[in-house]
């Protein structure tokens, strides 16, 4: 049976549409270019544990939800904190305001840009996004969830706004497990049905188990499914914490995520001797043995379906050179959300920028760093200067041109072989270069093969091919 993938793009993360028995091309996972500061959280009412990044896009103003709160008290974990809901926004993306919103009060006066406090609920998580679900009333536009741990146990719950900026609380969504992570949720236009990703554990609760990623759905945001928990196509159990999961903007049929790793060492070592912020790292286990023992760092995931992902197990962040503030619990947590950028080489190609808090426990300024990746880039096919393929399984597309993402070295090639079931073929010239849009020329006529099953052969050295997608013709 043939794929029909029609002028959708395929980003070449999986085997989806590879045929690995043929496909010699291995796929390798690419990490992020740290960049500049973005922000920083010293207000009087963050505190120094701003957290749970997520941002959005709303007709062009970019929307920005965090939590605020005070995690140490000179380099202890204090018996109580109030978490609040902060906002921020921007034009572009990459220069962010704080608007005083006049909602909640602090320290007598409401001139700041907290969105909710504890007199609405205690906080744990506050996760906003658009509902595209085309039957979604205005007043309900904004949805949120957020977890809690009340007295009757933990529990996700929905929150609604019209404008992104006045939310009300709605109903329970679940209290089969437990919630302390950024829970995200969507509306999936390919399957039509709300998608929320929260925090369980497998093999025991809190304090025993392997901390997991479980997804629920729900025709209508009101009545959901049980819980249950997502698979990889590798065996390892590893414990994982935020999920950051998402359906992919550019090709929403594939999900993504950036799920944190969540790494507990039985017991102090030497290392831990060596390892910077040692003095912390002890304060801290006076008040629990893993915030000083926990380390985590971040890896990135796709899947098809939402419930079984593929998983790459190098890690998509680490924590990075030793600098006194970093290798700690809470490390490489990329905020929800990515945008287009400007390129700093003048005249490349646009690209995706995401962002990361630093400074957790440290009991200074929370910092956001933007980091960039290539567009389509997260991972690809990668080949090095011994020339190997990729071959797809059948596929039926639709259009007359082939658009690649590729990039070469100088001495580096790539040639496409396109063949239908009865063998005839199109070849391609030789392309080599360093681009997100390259379209090719073939020895014929594309367009006469669209609407069959056809095979794709990439012959590749020293190049990396990150997605294809078929075109209409454009006129030259």
């Amino acid at each position: 049976m043939a794929i029909n993938i029609g002028t959708r793009l395929e980003p070449l993360w999986d085997d989806t549409i590879l045929d690995p028995a043929k496909t010699t091309a291995e796929l390798r996972r690419f990490s992020p270019v740290k960049r500049e500061k973005v922000m920083e959280f010293g207000e009087p009412w963050e505190g120094d544990g701003c957290d749970y990044f997520n941002f959005l896009c709303d007709n062009g103003l970019w929307r920005m939800y965090y939590l605020a709160w005070k995690i140490t008290e000179d380099g202890y974990v204090p018996s109580r904190h109030e978490i609040r809901v902060c906002y921020a926004e921007s034009r572009d993306g990459l220069h962010w305001e704080k608007p005083s919103l006049g909602l909640c009060e602090f320290n007598g006066s409401k001139e700041n840009n907290i969105l909710l406090d504890e007199h609405t609920q205690k906080f744990d998580n506050f996760f906003v996004f658009i509902d595209q679900n085309p039957d979604c009333p205005p007043e309900s536009r904004f949805k949120a969830v957020t977890g809690d741990h009340g007295a009757s146990g933990a529990y996700l719950r929905a929150y609604e706004s019209s404008d992104g900026i006045h939310f009300t609380p709605g109903s329970m969504i679940s209290n089969e497990d437990y919630y302390d992570t950024l829970n995200t949720a969507f509306y999936d236009t390919e399957q039509r049905q709300y998608v929320a990703y929260v925090r369980g554990f497998h093999d025991g609760g809190f304090g025993s188990g392997v901390r997991d990623i479980r997804r629920l759905t729900s025709p209508d945001f009101v009545d959901w499914t049980s819980s249950r928990q997502i698979t990889f196509s590798d065996e390892l159990d590893v414990p994982l914490y935020t999920n950051v999961i998402s359906p992919y903007y550019r090709a929403p049929h594939v999900y993504i995520g950036f799920p944190s790793r969540y790494i507990e060492r039985k017991a102090w070592t030497k290392n831990y001797d060596r390892l910077c912020g040692k003095e912390m790292r002890r304060r801290r286990m006076e008040a629990s043995a893993r915030y000083g023992l926990a380390l985590t760092d971040c890896v990135f995931i796709t899947s098809r379906d939402g419930a079984h992902f593929t998983r790459y197990q190098d890690a998509f962040l680490r924590p990075g050179a030793e600098n006194g503030r970093n290798w700690v619990y809470g490390d490489c947590y990329p905020a929800y959300g990515m945008l287009e950028t400007p390129s700093a080489d003048r005249g490349a190609a646009s690209e995706l920028s995401m962002f990361v808090f630093e400074n957790h426990w440290q009991g200074i300024p929370t910092e956001l760093y933007r980091y960039t990746n290539r567009i389509d880039g997260f991972a690809g096919l990668s080949v090095g200067s011994s020339p190997k393929v990729a071959v797809t399984k059948p596929l039926v597309f639709a259009g007359g041109e082939l658009v690649l993402n590729f990039a070469t070295s100088a001495r580096g090639s790539l040639f496409v072989t396109i063949e239908d079931a009865e063998g005839n073929r199109l070849e391609s010239g030789e392309l080599f270069g360093d681009s997100v849009e390259r379209v090719v020329d073939f020895d014929g006529d594309l367009s006469a093969f669209a609407g069959k099953p056809v095979t794709i052969r990439f012959t590749m050295e020293e190049c990396d091919l990150f997605s294809l997608r078929f075109a209409a013709q454009t006129k030259e």
